[in-house]
């Protein structure tokens, strides 16, 4: 059986589990028995047991956003309508509980790091999937903006009680906004010749940045090109 199987079963069967024993061992032990995988076999695809099938969940979540992004047609919508409906649609692709149980795991400090790697997947899946060519500082300033947005739309979310999620909804609105009206004060300082003068020196340095290059794993990579 390959890995891929053997973690979809285990996810099919966490959802039984995790709501109430969150993201633990128990729930790790109790979902692999469910799905008729051996301790050892299940070890092997998850390494790190709990923690590997959260963050296993986490990315079934954005295969399902991405599948609904090719699905979607989205050749009418603005830019800003795009990134909103793929961060909804993200959203909508979790579990309520399953989600609260991973952001209750990934705040911990000896996980936060992964939470963190999670969110800026999402976000630069989201980015490339909407068709995004930054190779410069851009790509590293778009991704953190979005992953601002998206994890404070999910903590948000988490605590909606109103009808079909519609408070969540308006938040994102904001938040997404907030964020373009950043973006049109760069554009006009950009045009200011004060502005411009004044940023000069940084620019030049941040000129040399470049996003990654054959390499997920690394955070970018400096060029004198």
């Amino acid at each position: 059986m390959q890995n891929s199987e053997i973690i979809a079963k285990m996810l099919d069967a966490a959802a039984a589990h995790v709501p109430f024993d969150g993201w633990s061992h128990a729930a790790f032990v109790a979902s692999a028995k469910d799905a008729g995988i051996a301790p050892a076999m299940a070890r092997a695809a998850l390494p790190r047991g709990a923690v590997d099938l959260a963050l296993a969940y986490h990315e079934a979540g954005d295969r399902t956003m991405l599948d609904r992004i090719e699905a979607e047609d989205m050749g009418e919508m603005r830019f800003t309508d795009r990134v909103k409906s793929a961060v909804r649609w993200r959203i909508e692709a979790g579990d309520r509980e399953m989600v609260r149980r991973s952001s209750t795991l990934f705040a911990l400090p000896q996980h936060a790091a992964d939470g963190t790697r999670a969110i800026w997947g999402t976000a630069d899946r989201i980015w490339t999937a909407l068709g995004d060519s930054s190779d410069d500082y851009n790509w590293y300033t778009k991704r953190a903006t979005l992953s601002g947005v998206y994890g404070s739309t999910v903590l948000y979310w988490l605590g909606d009680d109103s009808l079909e999620n519609a408070a969540t909804w308006e938040f994102l609105d904001r938040r997404i906004d907030d964020v373009m009206q950043i973006e049109k004060l760069k554009a006009k300082a950009n045009d200011s010749k004060i502005a411009s003068a004044l940023m000069a020196g940084p620019m030049k340095i941040l000129s040399y940045v470049r996003a990654p290059a054959g390499q997920a794993d690394m955070p970018g990579r400096w060029t004198k090109e």
